[in-house]
């Protein structure tokens, strides 16, 4: 290998973070390295400034001072109020860029238009191109996958190598399950509306970098997460080129209040890129969109409000995309804060949500959607306080999901429609539901709705879990029949709920498949090795079953660092947090930053 090839290998190796071995919790093709999500070495803290502006700016200077700052600097937005008639874009810069204002408090961007980035209309465009995908377009840039399958696998065997080099971007992609087997099943045939994907029929997708070419074997990272590839779905690889990589928004303040752009920040062919301490007000269809990115990652932040509060009113939205790490942010007044579609191997961790706000006053939305389109597979939610999990079928179903040692409260405020806790739909299969604490005291009182013989009846309202329909309740019509599946491969362990008041280690809801496990203890993180720097002197691990002395009724909750951070700082007459993630977590040092010198502060989480 040249030497090139050999930095990159290297690098990888040092740069990932130490596996936990305490994953053994979970057996086999039910996890994946999940310590691979986001940028592995660390959000980089950029010293170097090219461009200092200031209010008075109009978005061509500042697109312009994008395009020609050195790789590895910062362009500074100074205090103050920006006035913007058209979106932010990187297309067309060096990259590796940071974007940065004097804080969510002091740097106000209002935009009152968006930049096309690609057909998803976003007022910040982190982008290199605007390619989708096509077979027209792509010519030559697709290849027959023809070895190297295995979950977890590094190498693959491409037909097609021209184009690629070491560093290039790829998405693995496979046709579509044609018969139900009874597990994991990747179709669009079960689904409220079809939904065509970046490649129609192949819906299961993953981004991964080159690291090495010989011949036609290609050494890939991340290794393959989901267990389903093989060589009758007909896999295959393409790729568009080149990505906006190393790219990051920090420290300012969004309004999208008057502009008509779907997305705040898009992330479109974009790879370990971020947004950090950032402020999000009045999002359209979403406040940050992942849409065909990979370890891109969104931390420290806070988003408040939504336009319609209606269908597509999300916080983050994932789709077509790939080891994200969405971790200690706040979400207040939206009415999904998490929206996940096609995504794999993604972390969603210890963040806080609350009211999230619905045009049906009494009908409460989930916090976090686990899976809307199909093909959404493997991805984690762990540490989160909020009201619901849930896996529909709008989209198609999705699979291998695992919530870890999330407070799910199934309230909101006094809402009493669809308030169960854990709703996965028809066709949503091998699920792991572990170290919990689920429901609300007092107010659930029925363990599990399901067609299950052992599924107990009362209102699915009242319910922690409600398993294998096919319809939300809200007036959609049941698109497909009853799927015993879902209960049958749920795996759960080791959890609390307020319907039974009891930590379950029931062996009858381990399914087949998974064993037994020989013991009750969990690991305090199924993707950090150890306690994170930014977490201070709080408790840790802050929830489950072997969690003493805690906040809620029950003991085994207290609370994580966004939910403290939301609790202590002062809002305005809107009831918008004055954000700044530096009063809670020291100056660079939230989720994922590379160290840096940190001012005290008199908020900051102890």
């Amino acid at each position: 290998m040249d030497p090139k090839t050999w930095f990159l290998v290297i690098l990888f190796f040092i740069c990932a973070p130490v596996y936990s071995q305490a994953q053994n919790i979970i057996d086999g093709d039910r996890k994946t390295q999940w310590n691979q999500a986001g940028i592995p070495e660390g959000i980089p803290h950029r010293t170097v400034t090219c461009a200092t502006l200031s209010p008075g700016v109009t978005v061509i200077e500042i697109n312009a001072a994008i395009k020609s700052c050195p790789s590895g600097q910062v362009v500074w937005l100074t205090a103050g109020t920006y006035n913007l008639s058209a979106g932010i874009t990187f297309v067309g810069s060096e990259h590796k860029i940071t974007l940065r204002g004097a804080g969510p408090d002091k740097t106000i961007l209002v935009f009152s238009a968006a930049d096309g980035c690609g057909g998803i209309w976003a007022n910040i465009c982190v982008s290199e191109s605007y390619k989708w995908a096509s077979p027209a377009s792509y010519g030559s840039n697709v290849s027959d996958w023809t070895a190297g399958y295995a979950q977890g696998t590094t190498q693959i065997n491409l037909t097609n190598t021209s184009g690629l080099s070491v560093g290039s971007i790829i998405i693995l992609d496979q046709l579509n399950e044609p018969i139900d087997t009874g597990g994991v099943f990747v179709s669009e045939n079960q689904s409220i509306e079809r939904l065509a994907g970046t490649r129609a029929g192949r819906a299961q997708q993953q981004h991964v970098q080159v690291l090495a070419i010989s011949g036609n074997r290609v050494t890939i990272s991340p290794g393959l997460h989901m267990p389903n590839w093989r060589s009758s779905l007909e896999p295959q690889a393409w790729w568009v080129g080149e990505y906006a990589v190393m790219d990051g928004i920090e420290s300012l303040t969004i309004d999208h209040a008057s502009s008509k752009g779907a997305a705040g920040i898009g992330f479109h062919n974009s790879y370990k890129s971020w947004a950090k301490n950032i402020r999000s007000l009045n999002g359209n269809r979403n406040h940050i969109w992942l849409n065909q990115a990979a370890r891109t990652v969104v931390s420290d932040s806070y988003f408040y409000g939504t336009k319609n509060a209606a269908s597509q009113s999300y916080g983050v939205e994932l789709y077509s995309s790939s080891d994200s790490l969405i971790i200690n942010n706040i979400f207040q007044h939206v009415t999904t804060p998490v929206m996940t579609g096609m995504s794999a191997g993604a972390v969603i961790a210890y963040n806080y949500t609350v009211d999230m706000v619905y045009y049906k006053k009494n009908w409460m939305q989930s916090s976090f959607n686990v899976s809307h389109d199909v093909g959404t597979g493997m991805n984690l939610y762990e540490g989160n306080h909020g009201n619901q999990v849930m896996m529909d079928l709008f989209h198609g179903p999705g699979a291998l999901a695992t919530v870890f040692r999330n407070q799910l409260t199934g309230r909101d405020g006094a809402k009493t429609g669809n308030t169960n806790v854990v709703n996965i739909w028809g066709y949503n299969r091998a699920n792991n539901i572990i170290g919990n604490v689920l429901g609300t005291a007092g107010y659930h009182t029925t363990y599990e709705t399901s067609k299950n013989p052992s599924g107990t009846t009362g209102s699915s309202d009242l319910s922690i879990y409600v398993l294998g329909y096919s319809a939300s309740g809200e007036g959609i019509s049941s698109c497909c029949p009853y799927d015993y599946g879902v209960a049958n491969t749920l795996y759960r362990w080791g959890n609390f709920d307020y319907a039974t008041n009891t930590v379950r280690w029931d062996v009858s809801e381990v399914p087949n498949g998974q064993p037994v496990p020989a013991t009750r203890t969990l690991p305090p993180s199924l993707f950090l090795s150890s306690k994170p720097g930014w977490w201070g002197a709080m408790p840790w691990p802050p929830i489950g079953p072997d969690v003493n002395g805690g906040q809620d009724a029950s003991g085994h909750v207290y609370d994580n660092p966004a939910k403290v951070c939301y609790e202590s700082i002062p809002k305005d007459n809107r009831g918008i947090l004055i954000f700044n993630a530096n009063y809670c977590y020291g100056s660079n040092g939230g989720a994922q930053a590379s160290p840096a010198p940190a001012p005290p502060s008199s908020l900051k989480i102890k």
